[in-house]
């Protein structure tokens, strides 16, 4: 099903769409994270990726529970916006020989990451609570929070942490 396909003719199926969409890209980012963490030198940086990595699964469990809760079985549908900016985090990982930089580069693509989902769970918040979906929503403001949360964090890792300073004067 793609996003602006027939197959999506209601809000209820605009609203399973982004869900499933979510639920692929929150799939995704479990696989990603990894390898994120073992590129990372920073220990605060690995440490939060670590932290996240847990929080990203617990938000599949809540996404499956959305599923749960509107009679349908937990399914992703490919997000070629997640598979995008995944992709791009890997090729400029791997252009990065400075290990600096690239503690710089992974605070921005994570941060990359952080901002679709932010905009996902809003959206899929705001459909949810329009279609009176109210055994729902608090599943998404609770992943939505953390995804805010997360990207904070990252931001402090940056600027506070010293990673973004590092970078900048390296040789």
């Amino acid at each position: 099903m793609g996003l602006f396909t027939k197959d999506i003719k209601t809000m209820d199926d605009l609203l399973l769409h982004g869900l499933q969409d979510i639920y692929y890209a929150e799939e995704q980012i479990t696989k990603a994270l990894p390898k994120m963490i073992d590129k990372a030198t920073n220990r605060d940086l690995a440490t939060g990726l670590k932290n996240h990595l847990e929080e990203t699964n617990k938000q599949i469990e809540r996404l499956e529970k959305v599923f749960e809760k509107l009679g349908q079985s937990p399914s992703g549908t490919q997000c070629p916006a997640i598979d995008g900016i995944i992709k791009e985090a890997d090729e400029t990982a791997g252009e990065i020989e400075d290990k600096t930089v690239l503690d710089a580069a992974l605070v921005a693509n994570a941060q990359a990451v952080e901002h679709y989902e932010i905009c996902r769970y809003g959206t899929l918040i705001a459909w949810a609570e329009e279609l009176g979906h109210d055994d729902i929503v608090r599943f998404l403001i609770t992943n939505l929070n953390e995804e805010k949360t997360a990207n904070a964090k990252l931001n402090t890792v940056a600027l506070r942490k010293g990673v973004n300073k590092k970078a900048s004067t390296s040789a």
